[in-house]
């Protein structure tokens, strides 16, 4: 078996005509990841026993002669910071190094229904806090396109997991962009659907507002069959939406001739050369199949990285106030009072971007200075949903970069706060405003880094927005 080229459909072949099992793929598949990921640092740890079992129950199904499931036997890597039942979930932090969730996220429990195998989880920046997985305290994850370069954040261990072929499919988190941006750093399918449309259920809070669980893929389509997996109503997430889930894969028809497209001048005017130039490629391509190309403006797009650092900082100052010591995290040994248990397993167990992240968030919601930046950020990240309000009475997508660059390098900006959170530029108004949004492959740069193209449609516009993904797949492979 060459774990690196399957699909959800190769392998769904492969065990209907009996050429392998489930259990001896998983197997296979545990075999190649744990002796592939010293390369790159992506999976945290694996779950063998998890893996088999899940496994076996595919070919139970089988043998019994029963659907096994639209994800039966595929092999897939889940973030850290999503809990698993019976399996150490750490947030890349020292604080829950030794954490086993007593229960499972409703985004898991729909992939192992679907018949997915989970093999591992994946290293991530610390509570998901970052934009280059450097921040994790288990050490960096290396981009597998180029080993000396970051793979993107926070969820660069799924990215690489995916693009080094160690999984089929991966489940990421994003707040900001910490999925499309390591999706397009690594070369690979990262889709961030509307915020409602996954369970929240079970992801680690870091900006609850803000937070998505979305797939990675080396294709669109299999990218589309495991978000239909995940996206439905769940009772036990009250801002889980109840839409009905279409079939995301059914709208990958090719037809897009007449669809409208709005290129924001604010997204474009200060595009490096190399990036600009595949984004220009790749909308030029899509015009080639008969889209209609628009200039648009989104005009409160200057104020997303201020908007976003104060909402999310103030999100994650009162999140992250439950890692205490009392409950379920590492514990300072070196405390006489309650004060210096909190104080010193804080100081001990946060690392620096974590600590940097509370400060902010617990100053701009502290007395005083509540209306002057988190109530005002409020108000203007209704604008920035505004904007996009008006944009798609006009068009059907909005076509952008994902990132101002392509992969840097590991260290590069790493003391730098200012400059990586500039990496996020181009992904956090479609987080601020809620609306779907994904990162697919467009060409790469003369160094052959990968650059990905992010496309945003309305709330619940999915399947525009995979039907024109889909399409640009086919003019670039």
């Amino acid at each position: 078996m060459d774990i690196p080229s399957l699909t959800i459909e190769s392998v769904r072949g492969g065990l209907l005509a009996r050429r392998f099992s489930a259990v001896e793929l998983a197997d296979e598949a545990l075999r190649f990841a744990q002796a592939e990921n010293p390369r790159t640092n992506a999976y945290l740890h694996f779950s063998p026993e998890r893996a088999l079992e899940g496994a076996r129950r595919v070919d139970d199904r089988l043998a019994r002669g029963e659907d096994p499931g639209p994800l039966a036997g595929v092999p897939v890597a889940v973030k850290d910071v999503i809990v698993t039942k019976g399996v150490r979930t750490t947030c890349g932090s020292r604080l829950l190094e030794r954490y086993i969730p007593p229960y499972d996220a409703t985004a898991v429990e729909r992939l192992e229904a679907a018949g997915g195998i989970i093999l591992g989880k994946t290293n991530c920046d610390e509570f998901a806090m970052g934009s280059s997985t450097e921040n994790s305290a288990f050490g960096p994850v290396r981009n597998p396109v180029a080993p000396d370069r970051v793979p993107g954040g926070s969820s660069g261990g799924s990215a690489a997991a995916v693009a080094q072929g160690t999984a089929v499919l991966a489940l990421g988190s994003d707040t900001g962009g910490s999925i499309r941006q390591p999706a397009s750093f690594c070369g690979v399918v990262g889709v961030t659907p509307t915020y409602g449309r996954v369970s929240r259920y079970g992801l680690t809070a870091f900006a609850s507002s803000l937070d998505h669980i979305g797939p990675f893929a080396r294709s669109v389509a299999d990218a589309a069959t495991l978000l239909g997996v995940i996206a439905g109503r769940d009772s036990r997430d009250a801002t889980s939406a109840a839409a009905p889930v279409p079939d995301y894969r059914a709208a990958i028809d090719g037809r897009v001739k007449g669809l409208k497209l709005g290129l924001p001048r604010e997204y474009l005017r200060d595009l490096a050369s190399e990036t600009g130039a595949l984004i220009t490629r790749g909308v030029e391509q899509l015009r080639e199949l008969g889209c209609e190309v628009r200039d648009i403006s989104l005009p409160a797009t200057d104020y997303a990285i201020a908007t976003y650092y104060i909402i999310a900082t103030a999100e994650a100052s009162s999140n992250l106030a439950r890692y205490d010591g009392v409950r379920y995290t590492s514990r300072s040994g070196d405390s006489e009072t309650l004060a210096d248990l909190y104080r010193n397993t804080r100081g001990e167990g946060f690392g620096a971007e974590c600590k940097r992240r509370i400060m902010l968030g617990t100053y701009v919601l502290s007395h005083g200075y509540y209306d002057a930046y988190y109530l005002k950020a409020q108000k203007v990240r209704a604008l920035i949903a505004r904007d996009f309000e008006h944009a798609f009475r006009e068009v059907d997508a909005v076509i952008a970069p994902v990132s101002p660059f392509p992969a840097f390098k590991l260290g590069e900006k790493v003391d730098d706060p200012l400059s990586m959170y500039l990496s996020d530029i181009y992904t956090i108004t479609g987080s601020l405003a809620g609306i779907p949004s994904m990162s697919v492959p467009c060409g790469t740069t003369a160094a052959g880094l990968p650059v990905g193209m992010q496309i945003l449609t309305r709330h619940f516009g999915e399947p525009v927005m995979f039907r024109l993904a889909g399409a640009l797949e086919q003019q670039t492979s």
